[in-house]
């Protein structure tokens, strides 16, 4: 198995991260519909673009089965960068086989590289398997407990 930070110039890459997020998305736990075309083009663009996406694939003998997108933010009451990860992707007939442990690994280094003084992320309280994963991996709840809120526009 070998992780890669996505290469935007190359198409096989793209086409990976367009295929891992449309997997993700009608998988139970991702919920959605997935995207149309244009939809995968304004997620490689914007992905592209913006200045602290960091996105992983995993690939196991030439088949990309997994991802991690994540941004680099900024801590204020730390005064240092920090890294929240958005998304961790492993197709079905991939788990249990380390790849999620692996992309978690791969962004805790990148994170190190980077000075960071925390990775943060968000679990679905049903999701008990990516809670085992983070647990082993040394995430846990806050103290005291955060809730994630969203306002849609």
């Amino acid at each position: 198995m070998e992780i890669l930070s996505c290469d935007y110039a190359d198409t096989v890459h793209r086409e990976a991260v367009a295929m891992l997020i449309d997997a993700y998305v009608a998988d139970g736990m991702g919920g959605g519909t997935p995207l149309d075309d244009a939809g995968r083009a304004r997620l490689l663009e914007g992905l592209e673009r913006h200045p602290t996406a960091i996105v992983l694939l995993a690939r196991v003998d030439g088949a990309f089965c997994g991802l991690l997108v994540a941004f680099e933010n900024f801590a204020t009451f730390m005064a240092r960068p920090m890294i929240n990860i958005h998304d961790v992707i492993v197709l079905r007939e991939y788990r249990g086989r380390g790849t999620g442990r692996r992309l978690m690994r791969a962004i805790a280094d990148e994170a190190a590289r980077r000075g960071c003084c925390r990775i943060t992320l968000e679990v679905r309280n049903d999701n008990i398997i990516a809670q085992r994963l983070y647990r082993s991996e040394g995430f846990d709840e806050t103290h005291p407990r955060h809730y994630y809120w969203r306002k849609y526009l």
